[in-house]
């Protein structure tokens, strides 16, 4: 009697974590956020709040608005900054990990 074939092994590769949120980010190169002119002549203030996916390189890959000014163009500013931004990668026993860390932008006429 024929042996059927043994079956073939099913590879379990391990799913990678979600990258964890971290409290406190350090900058290369800090956000410079641009105070929109309109925004300005209509004395338009507020405070940003991003969600951001820092990558191993420490570069932002993508931002979420997770608290608005109350204004699309100070919203959009300080998005368009963190993603121009640089920062310095999160390392974890020695290796640079990406994360999420939330940053807040705050727009003030002075």
């Amino acid at each position: 009697m024929p042996s059927s074939p043994a079956p073939a092994a099913v590879a379990q590769t391990a799913t990678p974590a979600p990258p964890k949120t971290v409290s406190g980010v350090e900058y290369l190169e800090a956000p410079q956020p641009v105070y929109p002119p309109l925004a300005r002549r209509a004395a338009e203030e507020g405070k940003v709040t991003l969600r951001v996916l820092v990558n191993r390189q420490g570069r932002a890959e993508q931002v979420e608005l997770r608290s608005s000014s109350g204004y699309d163009r100070l919203d959009e500013s300080a998005r368009q900054s963190v993603l121009k931004a640089r920062f310095r990668p999160h390392l974890e026993d020695g290796i640079a990990v990406a994360v999420y860390a939330l940053v807040s932008i705050n727009f003030s006429i002075q």
